[in-house]
């Protein structure tokens, strides 16, 4: 068997386990009559059941198993070529008299009868948690799901408003997710009242017109990938997960609809290539593993997996590392760099995929730098897994020097490992739940022995002939400070080609919104990395010029993989554009036909490069965004960057403990999935829409890092808090933190970088109530740490209750500025007693200022000072804000400097 030929057959396995459930979407939709689905499809039982006979009453036990083989024939002519003899590791496509025929093996699920079937009904149960007793009571369940709802009408829950929340009963869960197909708005849940209801017809209209989309997308796949196994089931996974997401995969035995038909189609068909591929590799597929299949009781403890975890370490001093020209390119820098490391995660997972000859839907979890793939646990895997390793290893040390990677964990697992049941003891966790902490545990080991650096092959990168690779007259890398030198981009000026791959990544961003991954060059010398990844050449085409013009290098195999990255274009249209999806763009502030009018060119004070229409704006330019012009067309504000630096708090608690027992496997992508797509796929259409001016330097997993105006940046926040609460479903408990900094924009990147760190560490750290543990859910703005509620109520309510009264009393901005004074003294009343004289201050002064009005009697000056007071002495700086109401304050007062 050729390597080819094996991942063609996973491939294989994989697309019949991703369809084992295609009927339910199908029968849904009501595509045909159950009667006539039935009889087409008779031959979809297999004739060693003999369950099927001239009776027409005889049913299947799942109509929609029946409904599996109708909607294939629907979908056929866009699949991969299925006809001629070798279809292997299936005996035909969907002949009726091949018990292993392709669509038998998806169809037959339920009640399985040969070994490959046997294998994807294994990883169906094993995907859901399922014992033996549990998968047969479900097997036999009745039409309703546990919201009383039946598989028409009810809609899917919410992972985010179960989290930590295991006692409460269905009907206290009032979020669910419309029915559409994933966009940036549809990722939202809403009330269940806005999008559940009683009537099947008008559920069946709203899953028929879903379908409808689906058969549309899937014929914009280009034709000539289907020539192409692997490639294809990489753009078809994203078709599928596109219309399927909010579609609950499981709706009887009085279940949950809490996980997508997308996400538990993924997890089966992982499962089932790496259960299939560890039975093939050892050469076990005859009588007795079948036997072994369906008795479960030897097979299911068997260490059959191998869970393989991928970790990006040194992000930070990837992206943020500099040499002396790294400030006059900042921008291209950031977003090229950022943009480098999702494109290195996604590298490094295809290199795992690649030496195993698995498929792209064995990467079950990809998010952030983090990925985990599923893979039959054999030595054969094992000793593939150190070679990918190393060749990660060695490419990292010539590069980053050690100071970033990619390290590798696996962890063995059997089914029983997935079973969301424990033991008779009331406080054990479930099996599942104690491999979630073996993966965290396998993880926390790696991350402590990045680099295996007594490997021979290792250190000679670093060590053998390193000096001898400088041009005497090229020097040192100006960007990195470290690489040899070997490109030039101006007349004195010398970088290394990681350097320049960087800075021409974020010129390609701006016009370019496809890569191609390939085995062998494409000679597309205009938009292609110098420095190939991981043994891979990248190159970037604006819209593949036209379906199918690779279709060849498709053929050949050359053609690894074809990712589409553009932004999404609006808020409800699906994210699907023909090709296989990677969410890792980050939006960047464009220079429009307004931004460059003279007017408006009088605002960017102290710069002398110039915009180009449709060139990304540079830090400088936008530090100058938030300047306002007055009545006398005097433009007024500093001209500054905020640095907005997140992460969700208690992250590994929400995956190790969040949703109890109830955890599975899929249940764990799908988090994962969910609240990525916040960061990375609602986030970025967020800044493009509302605060077009920031720079997302990363975004994704958990955590985000975004520049931009600094007034914008603040506000930023405050939308982005409470765009999290109603993502997930208003849970007091899923929260995440974050630090502003606000500086000059000439400031080093890694000074900037690290002062948002800082601000980060330090809203995580506030602790108003003195616990053993910091509550965290807080943010950190001018070096005040506080809770979202508190600094949203400064931006929101005190701030503009002090621009009117300002404005109204025609207060000084020196007066505003001594207020900051009194702020320190009241903070420091404890150590020293002549602090305790602020209030008489505030009063003093405020006195004197509206002495200066002569328009207002003794008696308006009293109301106005009581209202002063009440406003900002007493609520402000006094009773409940204290040192935080300098938010408002210096809001305010960095608006008004010229």
């Amino acid at each position: 068997m050729s390597v080819s030929s094996l991942l063609e057959q996973s491939s294989r396995i994989a697309l019949a386990a991703f369809l084992h459930d295609l009927g339910k979407f199908a029968e849904r939709a009501r595509i045909s009559n159950d009667q006539e689905v039935i009889e087409a499809n008779k031959h979809l039982y297999c004739p060693r059941q003999k369950k099927y006979t001239d009776d027409k009453n005889v049913r299947f036990t799942h109509v929609h198993a029946a409904y599996t083989g109708l909607a294939m024939d629907l979908i056929e002519d866009y699949l991969p070529d299925l006809t001629g003899t070798d279809f292997a590791p299936f005996g035909s496509w969907k002949t009726k008299d091949a018990d292993d025929s392709f669509i038998n093996a998806a169809a037959m699920h339920h009640k399985p009868a040969t070994f490959l079937q046997w294998i994807i009904a294994t990883a169906d149960r094993v995907a859901s948690g399922f014992d033996r007793e549990e998968f047969e009571a479900y097997n036999q369940g009745e039409d309703i799901t546990r919201t009383g709802k039946n598989h028409y009408t009810a809609r899917q829950l919410t992972l985010f408003e179960q989290i930590h929340k295991t006692g409460l009963a269905e009907q206290d869960f009032k979020y669910r997710y419309p029915l559409s197909p994933l966009s940036p708005d549809s990722i939202f849940p809403i009330e269940a009242t806005d999008c559940e209801g009683n009537d099947n017809q008008i559920a069946q209209k709203e899953y028929a017109e879903l379908w409808d989309g689906f058969i549309q997308a899937l014929q914009q796949i280009p034709k000539s990938y289907r020539q192409n196994w692997s490639l294809w089931l990489d753009h078809f996974e994203t078709v599928w997960g596109v219309y399927t997401h909010a579609i609950p995969s499981a709706t009887t035995f009085n279940i949950r609809p809490d996980v997508s038909l997308y996400d538990h189609s993924r997890v089966t068909a992982s499962m089932a290539t790496a259960l299939w591929r560890y039975h093939q590799e050892r050469k076990e597929t005859d009588e007795s593993v079948l036997k072994a299949l369906r008795d479960q009781e030897q097979s299911w403890d068997e260490k059959k997996f191998l869970l393989i975890q991928g970790d990006f370490f040194g992000i930070q001093d990837f992206i943020f590392a500099s040499g002396g020209e790294t400030s006059k390119r900042a921008a291209k820098l950031l977003r090229g760099r950022s943009f480098y490391v999702s494109l290195l995660t996604e590298c490094a997972a295809l290199k795992v995929l690649d030496v195993l000859d698995l498929p792209s839907t064995s990467q079950v979890i990809n998010a952030a730098g983090k990925f985990m793939i599923v893979a039959p646990n054999t030595d054969q895997t094992k000793t593939k897994l150190q070679q990918a390793q190393n060749e990660l290893d060695e490419w990292f040390l010539m590069h980053s020097f050690g100071q970033a990677g990619v390290g590798l964990a696996w962890t063995e697992a059997c089914c029983n490992d997935f079973r969301r049941k424990a033991g008779n003891q009331t406080n054990e966790k479930s099996p599942y739940r104690q491999l979630i902490d073996k993966l965290f545990e396998q993880m926390e080991i790696k991350k402590c022995q990045r680099f295996d650096l007594c490997n021979q092959a290792s250190s000679s990168i670093v060590f053998n002939n390193f000096l001898d690779s400088f041009d005497n007259n090229k020097g040192v890398c100006k960007i990195d400070g470290r690489s040899p030198a070997t490109e030039q981009i101006n007349s004195e000026i010398f970088i290394s080609k990681l350097a320049w791959d960087q800075i021409e990544i974020g010129h390609w961003l701006t016009h370019r919104q496809r890569i191609l991954i390939t085995r062998h060059s494409l000679n597309i010398t205009s938009a292609s990395l110098k420095t190939p990844v991981f043994g891979y050449y990248v190159s970037f085409v604006e819209n593949e010029d036209g379906h199918g013009k690779f279709g060849e290098q498709a053929k050949s195999g050359n053609l690894l993989r074809a990712w589409d990255f553009s932004l999404p274009q609006s808020g409800d249209i699906a994210l699907w554009n023909g090709y296989a999806r990677r969410n890792i763009n980050a939006y960047v502030p464009i220079a429009s036909e307004t931004d460059l009018t003279e007017e408006q060119w009088d605002k960017y004070i102290g710069i002398e490069e110039k915009l180009e229409i449709g060139a990304a704006k540079t830090l400088n330019h936008l530090a100058c965004a938030n300047r306002r012009q007055n009545e006398s067309n005097k433009w007024l504000g500093i001209s500054a960057l905020s640095t907005l630096k997140g992460d969700v708090d208690n992250l590994g608690n929400i995956f190790e403990s969040g949703l109890g027992d109830d955890a599975s496997f899929s249940k764990t992508a799908a988090l994962s999935r969910q609240l990525n797509n916040f960061f990375a796929v609602y986030l970025p259409w967020l800044c493009q829409r509302e605060y077009p001016d920031t720079y997302t330097v990363f975004a994704g997993g958990d955590d985000f890092f975004l520049i931009g105006p600094w007034l914008s940046q603040i506000k930023l926040a405050d939308t982005m808090w409470q765009s999290f609460q109603d993502y997930v479903a208003r849970n007091t408990g899923v929260h995440f933190s974050a630090g502003i900094s606000t500086t000059k924009p000439g400031l080093p990147i890694n000074q900037i970088g690290g002062l948002a760190e800082q601000a980060l560490e330090q809203a995580k750290a506030h602790n108003p109530e003195k616990t053993d543990t910091p509550p965290k859910n807080a943010v950190t703005c001018f070096g005040q740490a506080m809770s979202w509620i508190e600094f949203q109520e400064l931006l929101t309510q005190r701030l503009p209750r002090l621009q009117s009264l300002i404005e109204e009393n025609a207060l000084s901005t020196g007066y505003v500025y001594g207020l900051l004074h009194l702020i320190n003294m009241a903070e420091k009343v404890g150590e020293k007693p002549e602090n305790a004289l602020w209030h008489s201050y505030f009063a003093y002064r405020t006195a004197r200022m509206l002495e200066r009005n002569k328009k207002l009697d003794k008696d308006q000056r009293k109301a106005r000072q009581a209202e002063l007071a009440e406003e900002i002495a007493i609520a402000g700086i006094g009773r409940k804000y204290g040192g935080n109401y300098r938010i408002a304050l210096f809001c305010y007062l960095y608006q008004q400097r010229d």
